[in-house]
């Protein structure tokens, strides 16, 4: 055999495997970023995985998920949202507080973001609306003020002298905290109810806060909407000093919370994976997805807490409810 023949030989058989061997896909990753805890926000976890599911999407089989969790700790978004954009995730889903939405919205103007937004995108400018998002940005929404009337109307009903009523509040530093207790108000006003507003900055206010609502003698509270490191201790200062609360989300029911009426999360979560990242993980464009609005409400009764604060739920309010828990 000739040396260039061999050579040439040689050459070939060094190369052949990498040339016959197929190209393997790259696993697509999703950058999860949440305010909470995985621990607080397990069930809301559950349900974005089985979205992914029912899209196809297996975490470890054909996706892979990067988490980053604040741990309630909002200060830490910008840095974790940035970090995601470094690592080149395919697209970042945003959710828990406003400020997750508005840390992934400063992160990246070109990678793709799924929200789970509580309040108005719009007016928050992370869209320019909601049926034409025009950016990187969309998702599901669910805005919060409209209910508050509902919720303060139910609690009433639950607890019919109820005439001076507590609202549980964040404080003007929190991005909804003027709409919301203007929400409150208002809702008071036609309803014929004298609404008291308390602020808490983080969790160590709610002692305090309870302390007075006994001293200023109100019968009955609404939570408001704003970032909640410990459900459960709201929960029990409410048992504790035997007021009757109405809590925005079911989040507050399994640790004995009384009442609650909002949005179905777990529901928008689900509907987060499978309608928005597992489609822009196929090729769709998030300019060109439609924002989805809340629909469904959930109205919870807590059956054994309301036993423990002596009060006989009215039969007109079980009927009302989706979930009555004995």
């Amino acid at each position: 055999m000739r040396r260039r023949e061999f050579v040439g030989l040689i050459a070939g058989t060094a190369t052949w495997p990498l040339v016959a061997r197929p190209q393997q896909p790259s696993m697509p990753m999703i950058g999860f970023l949440h305010s909470a805890s995985a621990v607080g926000a397990a069930p809301l976890l559950t349900a974005f995985q089985r979205g992914l599911t029912d899209a196809g999407y297996i975490e470890g089989q054909n996706v892979a998920i990067e988490y980053r969790w604040a741990d309630g700790q909002y200060r830490k978004l910008r840095a974790l949202a940035s970090d995601l954009v470094r690592r080149q995730v395919a697209v970042i889903f945003a959710a828990g507080v406003h400020a997750s939405a508005l840390a992934a919205q400063a992160a990246t103007s070109t990678l793709p973001v799924v929200i789970v937004f509580e309040g108005d995108p719009v007016q928050y400018r992370l869209v320019s609306s909601l049926n034409r998002p025009g950016a990187n940005i969309t998702g599901v929404a669910s805005s919060n003020l409209e209910l508050f009337g509902k919720r303060l109307s139910l609690l009433r009903d639950m607890v019919p002298p109820a005439r001076t009523v507590a609202f549980l509040a964040g404080t003007p530093q929190y991005l909804t905290y003027h709409d919301q207790t203007s929400a409150i108000l208002a809702a008071g006003r036609v309803l014929g109810i004298e609404i008291i507003i308390f602020e808490c900055r983080d969790d160590g206010d709610f002692d305090s806060a309870f302390k007075k609502m006994t001293e200023q003698r109100v019968v009955a509270l609404v939570i408001g909407a704003f970032p909640l490191g410990n459900l459960n201790k709201v929960v029990a200062l409410a048992a504790r000093h035997n007021i009757p609360a109405m809590y925005p989300g079911r989040g507050f029911i399994p640790g004995g919370g009384l009442m609650s009426y909002g949005a179905n999360y777990p529901a928008l979560y689900q509907t987060a994976a499978v309608q928005y990242v597992a489609r822009i993980l196929k090729g769709d464009n998030p300019a060109d997805l439609p924002m989805q609005q809340a629909t469904k409400f959930e109205f919870v009764i807590n059956l054994k807490a309301a036993k423990a604060l002596g009060i006989d739920v009215p039969p007109q309010l079980l009927a009302l409810a989706d979930e009555v828990i004995e």
